[in-house]
């Protein structure tokens, strides 16, 4: 036996799901609006990669191994590239 759903209760469902657009549903997914977010990241990031980097240079200068100073460089990058993600996905707006 199928069940009756009054409409009054679809259009509260799918205007929930809404989030203001003309209709198109909130799925968590960025679109062109969400562009900014990857510009804002990347400025937010650059810094301290341009910062982990020079470093490098510094150290290469010094006249140390180039071992050593290539050593501190996968965690530079490691760090700079979660640091991306988080900023580029708004993953803290729901924790803060």
């Amino acid at each position: 036996m199928p069940l009756a759903v009054p409409s009054s209760s679809m259009a509260t469902t799918s205007s929930a799901r809404e989030d203001g657009d003309g209709g198109v549903p909130d799925d968590g997914i960025a679109d062109e609006e969400g562009s900014p977010n990857r510009k804002r990241a990347l400025l937010a990031v650059a810094p301290f990669l341009a910062l982990g980097l020079a470093d490098v240079v510094l150290l290469l200068g010094w006249g140390i191994e180039p071992l050593w100073a290539f050593v501190i460089l996968p965690p530079i990058l490691f760090c700079s590239v979660l640091a991306w993600i988080v900023f580029s996905t708004d993953f803290l707006t729901d924790r803060t």
